[in-house]
């Protein structure tokens, strides 16, 4: 703001100069023309009368005034052809995809340093939304390559006459596992794609928040049972005006996630409050799991996010279901932090509110 107000009491002051010039350029041209003329008379002999004297001095200083205006409109014609003739240039090279492009910004540009400014942040933004796709299309690419390379290998292996049935079961069964995959990621595509359009359907209703979590534990229970680990589940009771479906699948992200990543005989927490001060209900879900990295945590959100020690932690997941937990979270106009440390466990904390202004009808 502070560089702004000095550009712009700059642009001032060069404003004033520039009229204070033409205002001393008209004097010198009427005071030329009025000596030049007074010589002229004594030179010739001639004395004609001081309405013919005031006549002639005006119309010789418009002249030399207007044949200046026309060399310096000439030179500013030229250069404002060339200010534009490089915005049409950035505009066409930005529509063919070029976007590492920018416009040389100046005060003397006058009302057209906002566009020019405009402009090049329009390019810096596309260019960004470039990369995004980019690297978009290349996680696509790479989380559907390697299941494909998996099941052409051992769909290709299942041809030989030579392997066990043993080994040809084992085949099979990876090569269904291999389908599972692609066609989760599929969904999940599909998914985040409906939802980031903002086109997928958004039904809020009234349900008890408790209930829904409780009966999300219980149907991941077959997982932590076979990992024995510990659930320690502490949900107040309490009503939230939500989409119930959409919410489910946040609560079965996170709590599936957390039994994934904490080894055998470890503890998952969950908790429910409500903070009827802020109209909140907070949800924490803890595990004692193997922890993110701090440099990790900021970036686990973004779609395909894989660092070194974040791959250990998406084994065989898409890596887009945090993603969706986080835009579904923001969907409802709530917000959703982790804590971690590594070899600690992770903490995912997700803040809804209780209600919203368009009333619903309860549901069991």
């Amino acid at each position: 703001m502070k560089a702004r107000s000095r550009e712009e009491r700059k642009h001032r002051f060069r404003s004033f100069l520039f009229a204070a010039g033409i205002f001393t350029l008209i004097i010198v041209y009427w005071t030329a023309v009025f000596f030049g003329t007074e010589w002229l008379y004594a030179y010739f002999r001639m004395q004609p009368g001081e309405w013919l004297k005031q006549l002639i001095n005006s119309i010789g200083g418009m002249l030399i005034w207007g044949l200046t205006m026309a060399i310096l409109g000439r030179y500013f014609r030229s250069h404002q052809m060339r200010f534009f003739e490089a915005i049409i240039n950035v505009i066409r090279r930005m529509s063919k995809g070029d976007f590492n492009v920018s416009i040389e910004n100046n005060p003397y540009n006058g009302p057209f340093v906002e566009l020019v400014e405009s402009i090049n942040d329009m390019a810096v933004e596309l260019g960004q939304m470039e990369k995004m796709r980019q690297e978009f299309i290349s996680n696509v690419s790479h989380e559907i390559q390697s299941p494909l390379t998996s099941i052409s290998g051992f769909s290709r292996a299942l041809q030989s006459d030579d392997i066990s049935p043993e080994d040809r079961k084992h085949y099979l069964e990876i090569i269904e596992a291999e389908s599972r995959r692609l066609s989760k990621l599929s969904d999940n595509l599909l998914k985040l794609t409906s939802l980031e359009s903002q086109q997928h359907p958004f039904e809020p209703e009234i349900f008890r928040l408790d209930k829904q979590l409780r009966h999300v534990i219980l149907a991941c229970e077959p997982q932590w049972q076979e990992k024995e680990l510990e659930l320690d589940v502490q949900l107040s009771p309490g009503s939230l005006t939500g989409d119930g479906e959409l919410l489910s699948q946040v609560w079965t992200n996170l709590i599936y996630n957390a039994i994934k990543f904490t080894p055998a005989g470890g503890t998952i927490r969950v908790s429910l409050d409500f903070e009827n001060e802020n109209q909140l209900a907070v949800v924490h879900i803890a595990d004692s799991g193997i922890g993110i990295a701090e440099e990790d945590q900021p970036h686990i959100f973004e779609r395909f996010y894989k660092a070194d020690k974040a791959r250990q932690r998406t084994q065989s997941g898409s890596g887009l279901g945090l993603s969706i937990a986080k835009k579904i979270i923001e969907m409802h106009n709530g917000q959703v932090t982790v804590q971690s440390r590594i070899g600690e466990g992770t903490v995912f904390t997700v803040k809804l509110p209780v209600s919203y202004d368009e009333p619903a009808v309860e549901t069991a």
